[in-house]
């Protein structure tokens, strides 16, 4: 098994002047990382045209093409292999929201599917061009309820778990994976869902894209225990996914709290994790306290089921995203685009990264090594 980050913040993050400390010493952290961590991948997502029309960022990283090039190649240069993580958006994605980019809008399904491929296509030839590495690419990200809503929004029963209408959503990653196939044949496509801990469904998912002809090498999954569920349901999932489609597994996002969730307007700090966890510590949810030995625990016991159950490769989410002033969540513009007004612009992630609000690292940093 192998380790990786996603640091697709980190860009606009160091235009703030971040610092980052082990044992009080100050470090770079791709390099330490690499080389204490033992990590050697990297997962970046790349948005399609990240501003409004008046060219204002959304922020969250800002993550267009320039920011992921750059990014990358300071990955290849310390060591690491990218995953490149493909939104089909022009912000944020994930189960509540996959919002079509604008350049997107009002053409027909036919015409997404040429745009898409197109698009996929062009990308990954500049992406070639500029010699980065790959470790994989990901068609769609978190795409549980499909992706380029509505043409390839799927539609769910009334108990959440058997799905219909794949046929357009099909259709959209046939265009991404032939893509990737075209221009990187030997890199690996990853099709990403998250409920990590819901078997029933995830198998009905993969049964119903792969019969429909979508060609991919990889199941990549999200696992947030607050969410999706203990340990041992995503072990079973795990397992019953490699037993039924013999796919890579890969946990392409992870993530636990050293600190409970807490507001503080002047260091920016969100508050991701909501009540019902902080204040019932249901061991389903979480299994360890939120603490930074909890975290280092938790870690321990995650690398130890995925290592037994299947998974290749596993990344921890943004655990770079300090909570400084301008590197929220999201900009005006940005919540605009997705229409979610009146949040908090903060970094909403700042009790789950492995460095503390003032940059240095927590307990759960040494555990996340094999």
């Amino acid at each position: 098994m192998r380790l990786g980050i996603d640091a697709s913040t980190l860009d606009q993050l160091e235009k703030y002047d971040p610092h980052f400390y082990y044992e009080g010493k100050e470090i770079e952290p791709l390099s330490f990382l690499h080389e204490h961590n033992g990590i050697g991948l990297l997962r970046l997502r790349l948005w399609l045209d990240p501003y409004d029309e008046q060219g204002v960022p959304y922020g969250a990283g800002t993550n267009d093409f320039d920011c992921f090039l750059r990014l990358a190649k300071r990955g290849n240069a310390a060591g690491y292999k990218i995953l490149l993580d493909f939104h089909y958006s022009d912000f944020w994605v994930d189960p509540a929201k996959q919002t079509m980019p604008k350049a997107w809008r009002g053409k027909t399904l036919e015409e997404v599917v040429d745009a898409l491929y197109e698009y996929t296509r062009d990308t990954l030839l500049r992406v070639k061009a500029e010699g980065i590495e790959l470790a994989g690419i990901q068609v769609g990200n978190e795409i549980t309820h499909g992706m380029c809503w509505p043409l390839g929004k799927l539609n769910y029963d009334a108990d959440n778990r058997k799905i219909a209408k794949f046929e357009n959503l099909a259709l959209l990653l046939k265009a991404g994976t032939k893509a990737c196939k075209e221009v990187f044949p030997d890199v690996k496509t990853v099709i990403h869902l998250e409920h990590s801990c819901s078997v029933e469904m995830q198998e009905h998912w993969f049964r119903s894209i792969i019969d429909l002809g979508v060609e991919f090498d990889v199941i990549g999954e999200s696992y947030y225990s607050y969410w999706h569920g203990s340990l041992e349901e995503l072990a079973a999932n795990l397992d019953n996914l490699h037993k039924k489609f013999g796919k890579e597994l890969w946990i392409v996002e992870l993530g636990y709290a050293y600190e409970p969730a807490r507001r503080d307007d002047k260091e920016g700090l969100g508050n991701l994790i909501d009540e019902r966890f902080r204040a019932t510590h249901d061991l389903k949810f979480a299994p360890y306290p939120f603490t930074q030995q909890g975290q280092y625990d938790f870690l321990r016991h995650l690398i130890r089921v995925c290592a037994e159950h299947h998974v290749e490769q596993m990344y921890y989410w943004e655990p770079l995203w300090l909570p400084l002033p301008n590197c929220g969540w999201a900009d005006l513009p940005g919540q605009a685009y997705i229409n979610e007004h009146g949040d908090p612009q903060t970094d909403e992630w700042a009790n789950e990264t492995l460095f503390d609000s003032k940059g240095n690292a927590t307990l759960g940093l040494d555990a996340y090594k094999l």
